[in-house]
């Protein structure tokens, strides 16, 4: 993934979410040379221990267009230590029309994912067997804490403000629908380097090709 698609995605992303009244930390405009001050003061080792901030991702396809996602960590706790004492995680995320986030499960994590605006959240569900595999079974899923049962593989549609809860072992994909969508996450503690199953082999962070110099710095590229 170039670094110059990375910046021009964040640039967008802030202006979406200005225009979706979603506004974000202030240190989510930090330059590289801002972080190389900030990894020298104790005041923000949570954010660069905890992998707070921008996450630019085409899980290694190099298809961004049409499977990647722009997700920004505004908080999360750690299942290493209870430093900060959150048992929590909340992010923000934007995927385009028709790019999809791979299918995945989490072992551990539950979610919700909540359509904050902009376009139709479309969300493709699936138990997981035993051995990982996609179950033929239909599955219960709580759509604003109303129980609905689906079929599997079934397509799951919500429009603004409309949010759904995500359990431990199922699959899930989605993506943006008709417009670009704005896309809340509310969950237990996440870990995207322990808890990501995806159903085919893929990488979760992006090889990047320096082909300008970068404007800001991801999650996984703090100094330390």
């Amino acid at each position: 993934m170039k670094r110059s698609v990375i910046n021009k995605t964040i640039n967008e992303a802030i202006d979406f979410m200005n225009t979706n009244n979603f506004k974000l930390p202030a240190w989510a405009k930090a330059t590289p040379e801002d972080w190389a001050k900030f990894a020298k003061m104790d005041n923000y080792s949570e954010i660069i221990d905890h992998q707070l901030g921008w996450d630019i991702t085409d899980f290694g396809k190099n298809k961004f267009d049409e499977e990647g996602l722009t997700l920004f960590t505004i908080r999360n706790g750690s299942l290493k230590d209870g430093s900060t004492g959150k048992t929590y995680c909340e992010k923000i995320m934007i995927a385009q029309v028709n790019q999809k986030t791979p299918t995945h499960f989490h072992w551990n994590k539950m979610e919700d994912i909540i359509n904050r605006g902009g376009g139709k959240l479309a969300i493709q569900l699936w138990k997981a067997t035993a051995d990982e595999k996609k179950s033929d079974e239909s599955l219960n899923v709580r759509i604003d804490g109303v129980s609905h049962t689906i079929k599997a593989g079934e397509i799951v549609h919500l429009e603004n403000g409309e949010s759904i809860t995500l359990e431990p072992y199922v699959y899930h994909c989605f993506w943006a629908e008709d417009k670009p969508c704005l896309i809340g996450e509310v969950s237990k503690v996440n870990d995207d380097n322990a808890d990501n199953r995806f159903y085919e082999s893929l990488g979760r962070f992006p090889e990047i090709e320096e082909d300008e110099p970068k404007q800001y710095v991801l999650c996984n590229e703090y100094p330390k």
